[in-house]
């Protein structure tokens, strides 16, 4: 029984983790620049482990009964999804950024601010992983709740681990520019993509 739910958890987790989405993107790019991907990988693992228990725990029937605190959320992360595509498609469009070296990595501070951004910040993160995550394995009898949101946890750190540090592989490709200019050009329709769905 307490397989069956963990292996729940765990098919229901990576199906919403693995889909194309703003914090898979940025991951991906960290992990072929090769810049601050541990600090990266671990900030993602974190922050989705605890929207995971957050939502087993309750947290996702408050949010969804509090219909103005979603339109927040929604409202900064469509304003934060937009301006951060503007600049996945301004490193597209210039020929000069397109260089994993080309120019000097961002700080450690910034890179940091960026995976808790990605990761907090975009509305989808709470409608799916602790509004529906949460809404599944609060309906588990007894200690399948638990059980339920470690399989959800560890196809998580499965799937961030595996991305990061992933990404080094598709190293001989991206040292093309034009594979840069494509990556970027896909990140940008990516966000601007998400951001517009909010809000239709």
């Amino acid at each position: 029984m307490e397989s069956a739910v963990f292996l729940q958890g765990m098919g229901l987790g990576a199906s919403l983790i693995i889909a194309i989405g703003t914090q898979n993107a940025f991951l991906l790019r960290q992990g072929l620049l090769g810049n601050y991907v541990l600090s990266c990988t671990l900030i993602c693992i974190a922050c989705d482990v605890l929207l995971i228990a957050a939502g087993v725990a309750g947290m996702g029937g408050l949010i969804s009964a509090q219909p103005a605190l979603l339109l927040w959320i929604k409202v900064a992360g469509a304003v934060f999804l937009l301006v951060y595509g503007a600049r996945a498609a301004l490193a597209a469009w210039r020929p000069g950024t397109l260089q994993a070296g080309a120019a000097a990595p961002a700080s450690h501070g910034a890179v940091v601010a960026a995976a808790f951004a990605f990761s907090l910040l975009n509305p989808h993160v709470y409608l799916d992983t602790v509004i529906l995550l949460g809404s599944i394995g609060g309906q588990q009898a007894g200690a399948g709740r638990f059980y339920f949101a470690a399989g959800a946890m560890l196809a998580s750190a499965i799937w961030f681990t595996g991305l990061g540090y992933g990404a080094r592989f598709l190293a001989p490709l991206f040292a093309r520019p034009f594979a840069w200019r494509v990556l970027d050009g896909v990140i940008a329709l990516v966000m601007w993509t998400i951001a517009w769905s909010l809000f239709h």
